[in-house]
Protein backbone atom coordinates (compact mmCIF):
# COMPACT_ATOMS: atom_id res chain seq x y z
CA UNK A 1 0.00 0.00 0.00
CA UNK A 2 1.38 3.12 -1.39
CA UNK A 3 1.25 5.99 1.68
CA UNK A 4 1.83 9.47 1.25
CA UNK A 5 1.27 12.97 2.64
CA UNK A 6 1.17 14.40 -0.95
CA UNK A 7 -1.72 14.72 -3.06
CA UNK A 8 -0.56 12.67 -5.91
CA UNK A 9 1.37 9.72 -6.14
CA UNK A 10 4.52 10.25 -8.60
CA UNK A 11 4.29 8.21 -12.12
CA UNK A 12 0.95 7.23 -11.14
CA UNK A 13 -2.37 8.39 -12.28
CA UNK A 14 -5.43 8.26 -9.62
CA UNK A 15 -8.76 7.14 -11.30
CA UNK A 16 -10.62 6.82 -8.77
CA UNK A 17 -11.13 8.59 -4.90
CA UNK A 18 -13.21 5.99 -2.64
CA UNK A 19 -13.01 8.59 0.29
CA UNK A 20 -11.55 8.73 3.41
CA UNK A 21 -10.18 6.76 5.29
CA UNK A 22 -9.12 6.12 9.43
CA UNK A 23 -7.27 4.56 12.12
CA UNK A 24 -7.91 5.32 15.67
CA UNK A 25 -6.89 4.58 18.70
CA UNK A 26 -7.43 5.94 22.23
CA UNK A 27 -4.35 5.43 24.41
CA UNK A 28 -3.85 5.46 28.19
CA UNK A 29 0.00 6.29 29.31
CA UNK A 30 -0.39 3.36 32.07
CA UNK A 31 0.42 3.61 35.76
CA UNK A 32 4.16 2.39 35.63
CA UNK A 33 5.26 4.74 32.42
CA UNK A 34 3.37 7.55 33.83
CA UNK A 35 4.67 7.57 37.12
CA UNK A 36 8.28 7.29 35.80
CA UNK A 37 7.24 9.84 32.67
CA UNK A 38 5.65 12.12 35.29
CA UNK A 39 9.02 12.30 37.83
CA UNK A 40 10.60 12.54 34.61
CA UNK A 41 8.33 15.71 33.42
CA UNK A 42 9.50 17.89 36.78
CA UNK A 43 13.37 17.76 35.40
CA UNK A 44 12.79 18.17 31.67
CA UNK A 45 14.10 17.29 28.51
CA UNK A 46 12.18 13.97 26.47
CA UNK A 47 10.59 11.91 28.43
CA UNK A 48 11.14 8.34 26.81
CA UNK A 49 8.39 6.70 28.53
CA UNK A 50 5.54 8.89 26.94
CA UNK A 51 7.33 8.92 23.73
CA UNK A 52 7.47 5.09 23.28
CA UNK A 53 3.70 5.03 24.26
CA UNK A 54 3.23 7.86 21.96
CA UNK A 55 5.37 5.93 18.89
CA UNK A 56 2.90 2.72 19.48
CA UNK A 57 -0.20 4.85 19.33
CA UNK A 58 1.18 6.57 15.72
CA UNK A 59 2.01 2.79 14.16
CA UNK A 60 -1.36 1.03 15.42
CA UNK A 61 -3.33 4.14 13.93
CA UNK A 62 -1.26 3.75 10.99
CA UNK A 63 -2.00 0.09 10.75
CA UNK A 64 -5.76 0.73 11.38
CA UNK A 65 -5.99 3.02 8.70
CA UNK A 66 -3.72 0.95 5.42
CA UNK A 67 -6.74 -1.90 6.68
CA UNK A 68 -9.45 0.10 6.73
CA UNK A 69 -8.47 1.36 3.19
CA UNK A 70 -7.35 -2.47 2.10
CA UNK A 71 -10.71 -3.80 3.21
CA UNK A 72 -12.38 -0.61 0.34
CA UNK A 73 -10.06 -1.84 -2.67
CA UNK A 74 -7.46 1.07 -2.31
CA UNK A 75 -4.18 1.23 -4.14
CA UNK A 76 -3.10 4.05 -2.39
CA UNK A 77 -3.85 6.68 0.75
CA UNK A 78 -2.91 10.08 -0.32
CA UNK A 79 -2.86 13.21 1.75
CA UNK A 80 -2.33 11.29 5.10
CA UNK A 81 -2.09 13.00 8.27
CA UNK A 82 -2.35 12.44 12.04
CA UNK A 83 -4.20 14.13 14.61
CA UNK A 84 -4.38 13.79 18.25
CA UNK A 85 -6.62 14.60 20.92
CA UNK A 86 -6.45 14.45 24.86
CA UNK A 87 -9.81 13.15 26.32
CA UNK A 88 -8.64 13.15 29.88
CA UNK A 89 -5.42 13.66 31.57
CA UNK A 90 -3.34 10.04 30.62
CA UNK A 91 -5.73 9.19 27.76
CA UNK A 92 -4.68 10.80 24.24
CA UNK A 93 -7.13 9.27 21.06
CA UNK A 94 -4.59 9.32 18.26
CA UNK A 95 -6.38 9.36 14.23
CA UNK A 96 -4.62 8.79 11.48
CA UNK A 97 -6.30 9.46 8.44
CA UNK A 98 -6.20 10.37 4.63
CA UNK A 99 -7.72 9.75 1.09
CA UNK A 100 -8.45 6.49 -0.53
CA UNK A 101 -7.55 6.16 -4.27
CA UNK A 102 -7.15 3.68 -6.81
CA UNK A 103 -4.97 3.71 -9.52
CA UNK A 104 -4.47 3.39 -12.96
CA UNK A 105 -2.52 0.41 -13.63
Amino acid sequence: MIVTTGIEVQGKQIAEYLGVVRGIVVRATGIGRGIVGGLKSIMGGNIEEWAHVCEHARMEAFNRMVQHAHEIGADAIIGMRYDATEFTQGSTEVLAYGTAVKLNQ
